[in-house]
């Protein structure tokens, strides 16, 4: 298990030490705190989560792992916590510069590489076993596949998604974006980038998290984003800009996207919760279904999820869909970061 604990030094002044384990989940960065140095108290995750957002202790041990010198500003993360009960195996408090999220796809894939690498789930050598989590948004599954003894690929099974509202014309700097919302444990805002002038590329980092910001708060000033049975879910985490690709596959929707998150964080993956959400935009304009089309959903540096469609429900008389993305994480290192008391940039800084 990972530990923290804390030392006096000669002078007097304590440093604490925080033990992580870190993957990254098709480019993005997820940053595992097994034990955190600090409570986490709470009924559930959900609470737990509402709790340390109005923690102080919480809140700085989080700035301290994403900031600077220890992170960046696009720096991901999570803290191992109980499950609400015992049909899951862990629960989790996922966490970014800007405060703690209600849902993170990416940080799932890895948390079910994770607990099945270091054996704190069991697991065939060939085959497949599931890791059952508790996110602020509900409970999800990571399904591990496993081959000749490693960890090959994992399925994220997420909370049904849905959309709350189509065709919103949103003002910008580049024109009038068309949004759509729509939930995929967080909500988020849809966006063809080719309808602004704009393409899903590196040489657009720039303007593509600008116009993602202005159409973020832009919405959340209107109050659109309204989770239809818990207020803790409101509002708008992250723009979700778009374009096709083309596959010439009937079988296949192949998009390349990129989702501007928290305020002007860049997820490098295709962004699991975003898959998720846009899978059930696709199933809303019946391009993607059950047993049919599937998404091959790219990121803005070229990897790659896979987003189908698994199932059907209804969520508050809406329709919604049962959302899988398939990806794969990989350990980047082990950490044991040390704060020191005299330190006078704890917990650090963020220039992007």
């Amino acid at each position: 298990m990972v530990n923290s604990d804390r030392m006096p030094q000669d002078d007097g002044v304590i440093t604490q030490t925080v033990a992580t384990t870190d993957y990254h989940t098709a480019g993005e960065p997820f940053r595992i705190v097994a034990e955190s140095p600090v409570p986490l108290p709470g009924d559930s995750v959900a609470d737990r989560r509402a709790r340390a957002l109005a923690s102080p202790a919480a809140q700085e041990l989080r700035r301290t792992l994403c900031s600077e010198p220890r992170g960046h500003a696009d720096m991901y993360g999570g803290f191992i916590v109980p499950p609400d009960d015992d049909g899951a195996h862990l629960g989790v408090l996922f966490w970014h510069k800007d405060g703690f999220s209600t849902a993170c796809g990416h940080g799932t894939i890895a948390l079910g590489a994770w607990a099945v690498d270091t054996g704190l789930v069991p697991a065939p050598d060939d085959g497949a076993a599931d890791v059952v989590v508790d996110v602020p948004s509900g409970r999800v599954t990571a399904r591990v596949h496993r081959a000749g003894g490693r960890t090959v690929g994992v399925d994220f099974v997420n909370v049904p998604s849905y959309v709350l509202a189509r065709d919103l014309a949103v003002p910008t700097s580049w024109g009038v974006a068309s949004a759509t919302l729509a939930y995929g444990g967080a909500i988020y805002a849809s966006v063809d980038a080719t309808s602004l002038g704009l393409s899903v590329d590196p040489a657009n980092y720039a303007e593509l998290i600008a116009v993602g910001r202005e159409i973020k708060h832009t919405l959340d000033d209107e109050g659109l984003a309204v989770h239809p049975t818990d207020p803790r879910l409101n509002g708008v985490y992250g723009t979700i800009l778009h374009e096709e690709l083309g596959s010439g596959d009937d079988s296949t929707v192949h998009q390349r996207n990129v989702a501007v998150f928290a305020d002007g964080q860049v997820d490098r993956s295709p962004c699991g919760s975003g898959t998720a959400a846009r899978l059930a935009v696709l199933a809303d304009e019946g391009r993607v279904g059950v047993g049919g089309t599937t998404l091959l959903h790219e990121s803005i540096v070229g990897s790659t999820f896979t987003g189908a469609v698994v199932g059907t429900t209804r969520v508050d008389d809406r329709p919604a869909v049962i959302p899988q993305v398939t990806g794969m994480a990989y350990r980047t290192g082990e950490h044991r970061f040390v704060v020191d008391g005299a330190d006078p940039l704890v917990p650090g800084f963020v220039l992007r």
